[in-house]
């Protein structure tokens, strides 16, 4: 049985994790060590049990303990080459990682990590560079797309396959426009590079998903220009507008910014 937990959603810092019983993996670790290995401890969880390290891109709230992560516990780090370069340039991160722990994939190209077939696809973002990842594992499918500026077409065929998502929802664009932020940060919110809102969440995902899709959980949420009862109502009013009823035909739920989710349980099918 796949688990997956939450440690951290936003520029707080970003890091999930999917456990089979015998091999586990992270995406992005962006919580600080001790931070995560008192969570860990809290689930029960040995950190020496995850095995492989994926990044989505190099900004400091996805990366910040991959470096010390990677030396302590010898876990390869998979990203692409723009990305390595990215970690290896960032001011941010104290310890780097070492060049035989860096592990180099490319945008379209799957491989295989122990239990888990993993795929990255391109997320427009203004990083280095910056992708999803499509993971199958024990049947079933699970898709991540955190700081997401525009929807590819890529991207929509990607979601189609997913039983669990997880996706950005990380602004209600009239609290960005009218809120403090200084006009040149509003323009990188709001551009095709920068971050999808609550209403372009939704509308892809009711426009996108299939009837295999069982769960979505919101990630990424702004602290300054959203709220989690408003992302969660704004998505779920599109998607009932589209017939789709979350409780019932899904389960939609929000990632809080430093609160750990608890386990879930991902199987191929739900009662």
């Amino acid at each position: 049985m796949l688990k997956f937990i939450s440690f951290g959603s936003g520029s707080s810092g970003n890091c999930y994790y999917f456990g089979t019983a015998t091999d586990g993996l992270m995406i992005d670790i962006g919580v600080g060590l001790r931070t995560l290995k008192k969570y860990c401890k809290d689930y029960g969880i040995q950190l020496q049990s995850v095995k492989h390290l994926l990044i989505t891109h190099d900004h400091a709230d996805h990366i910040k303990s991959v470096g010390s992560f990677s030396y302590e516990y010898q876990v390869p780090v998979y990203a692409t080459k723009a990305v390595h370069v990215g970690i290896d340039h960032n001011y941010c991160i104290q310890r780097k990682v070492s060049d035989e722990m860096k592990k180099y994939i490319e945008v379209g190209q799957p491989f295989t990590v122990g239990s888990f077939h993993v795929r990255p696809f391109e997320v427009p973002h203004d990083a280095s560079e910056n992708v999803g990842y499509e993971i199958q594992v024990e049947g079933v499918t699970v898709v991540i797309i955190t700081d997401v500026g525009s929807i590819t077409e890529e991207i929509k065929d990607v979601i189609s396959r997913a039983n669990y998502l997880i996706i950005e929802a990380n602004h209600d664009v009239e609290m960005v426009q009218s809120g403090p932020y200084p006009p040149y940060l509003k323009k990188r919110i709001l551009s095709p590079n920068g971050h999808l809102s609550n209403t372009e969440c939704g509308m892809t995902i009711a426009e996108n998903m299939s009837e295999s899709l069982r769960h979505v959980w919101l990630c990424h949420l702004s602290e300054e220009n959203n709220h989690p009862e408003l992302a969660r109502k704004t998505v779920e009013g599109i998607l009932r507008n589209y017939g789709i009823v979350p409780g019932k035909d899904l389960k939609l739920e929000v990632l809080r910014r430093q609160i750990p989710t608890g386990v879930y349980e991902l199987v191929k099918s739900e009662e």
